[in-house]
């Protein structure tokens, strides 16, 4: 109990805590992508509107900013890295590496230094799956380390850690083993584990969420097949709610009493039943398949053999194939969820409206001012009413086409949205949204844009770059 209540103080603190002060985790304030600053800026360019610019190795992980301080990660090498930056100067504080015994293989789309730290005024916690959990202070002392893996995730990982109040946790699903864990903060301590066996492969950051009425705080996790809430003090479970997804991604969003998610999945299978795909891949008739005999396969999957050979014994057996396969039928698109005080199973009548379509994959959806922001590739921009679920308008950032990694943020009565292109569009908020500006960096963008004090950091492929008022 004493962990609990010491949990819900700084929880209180921090929320206490103006929001343009702090962007300390993937996605900002809780994830919620959305900032209270005014002054941010519509038109920027790499030779204009720059208050700083900095060359930074490659990383897909999103950059943060805690006080003064900004941090990103990134692999350089043979080396993982953690950076400190001056936030208001662009100037490097600090530079801190690990190399690990080695790298594990995963999905080309993905890379090691993929899930985005965490940080507070004790400093930065940072995840890479090849090492674990490394804690530094703000002036680059390593403060503790926590070991951790190898994962049995084809794709890599994705997930990032989060700091709340006194804890640290992180996420890991994978195809076997998954499990969470919270941390003490300041020492690295393990507080509680809990281990995830019904939960499969995905790459979500949680959340936290305290119901109004429903007493301590709740860790909110999106997994492949389920939306779920434990406590936060002690990891036990408190609800969950089925849904479809092909591999839960970003994270779902809090907003008052209401949880809104988004996942892509489908009413049919998406991929061909097994005794079909032994009719047509199976040429020594063992009843089972191959690498070898898969890699004929012409559906697209074949590439994704890692992923359904969950044991990776280079052999694909139906219960196997069928897991993935399974994983995106169900309840999929959005949902607007209330759970109330609610235990276990929750009923269907928690889901207040839903919104059955295939919106983004791996951009998180935004809550700004009343309304439910989507983006996917093409550049396709969706808003729904908060209350109703009803669709308000869907359009293209005409000029900013390709696909969308990043999340939308917002903030100033603008909304921001980077392609993989390296453009990033400026909405006017709004039910009937309008772009302001599109603005072309030049080079990929794979991480979301961190909003502080009307300034605006985004990180493309090699340079991090600081768009907003020069500050003293």
């Amino acid at each position: 109990m004493r962990h609990a209540s010491a949990t819900a103080v700084v929880l209180l603190t921090l929320a206490a805590t103006p929001a343009a002060a702090q962007w300390g985790q993937f996605r900002g304030p809780n994830g919620s992508g959305v900032d209270t600053a005014t002054g941010y800026p519509v038109a920027f360019s790499p030779t204009s509107g720059v208050a700083w610019k900095a060359s930074v190795p490659y990383g897909q992980s999103s950059p943060v900013i805690a006080g003064s301080h900004l941090y990103v990660t990134a692999r350089d090498g043979r080396q993982l890295v953690t950076i400190a930056f001056d936030a208001g100067t662009g100037a490097e504080r600090w530079r801190r590496t690990l190399e690990p015994a080695r790298f594990a293989e995963i999905y080309k789309a993905n890379d090691p230094a993929s899930p985005s730290p965490a940080a507070d005024d004790q400093g930065v916690v940072v995840f890479f799956a090849d090492v674990g959990l490394v804690a530094y202070a703000p002036d680059g002392t390593e403060r503790w380390r926590t070991p951790l893996g190898p994962f049995l995730n084809f794709y890599g990982m994705s997930g990032s850690p989060i700091i709340a109040g006194d804890l640290v946790v992180l996420v890991c699903d994978q195809a076997s083993g998954s499990f969470m864990l919270a941390l003490d903060r300041a020492s690295g301590r393990q507080r509680w584990r809990r281990d995830r066996p019904e939960a499969s492969t995905a790459w979500s950051t949680p959340i936290v969420f305290t119901p109004p009425g429903a007493g301590d705080p709740q860790l909110v996790v999106l997994g492949s097949t389920r939306l779920e809430a434990f406590a936060l003090a002690s990891g036990e479970p408190r609800w969950w709610i089925g849904l479809a997804s092909n591999g839960a991604m970003g994270t779902p969003i809090a907003h008052g009493d209401t949880l809104l998610v988004s996942t892509v999945g489908s009413a049919e299978p998406e991929m061909d039943a097994f005794a079909a795909m032994l009719a047509k891949l199976d040429t020594d008739k063992d009843g089972r398949l191959s690498r070898q005999e898969f890699s004929r396969d012409t559906t697209g999957w074949a590439e994704h053999f890692g992923w359904l050979d969950a044991n990776r014994d280079d052999t694909l057996l139906e219960a196997e194939y069928n897991v993935a396969r399974d994983m995106s039928i169900g309840e999929y698109g959005v949902a607007a969820i209330t759970p109330g005080s609610g235990r276990g199973r929750l009923d269907p009548s928690a889901v207040r409206w839903r919104f059955r379509k295939n919106l983004p994959y791996i951009p998180s959806p935004l809550v700004y001012d009343g309304r439910f922001y989507m983006v996917k590739d093409g550049g396709i921009v969706t808003t729904l009413d908060l209350a109703t679920g009803q669709l308000l308008k869907e359009g293209r950032a005409t000029g900013a086409g390709g696909k969308y990694y990043a999340s939308p943020t917002a903030a100033d009565g603008k909304v921001f949205v980077a392609s993989v292109d390296g453009k990033v569009t400026v909405l006017k908020a709004g039910a009937q949204w309008d772009v302001l500006g599109v603005n072309d960096l030049g080079e990929e963008i794979q991480a979301t844009p961190a909003l502080a004090g009307g300034r605006i950091y985004v990180r493309t492929r090699n340079t991090l770059y600081c768009f907003g008022a020069a500050k003293s």
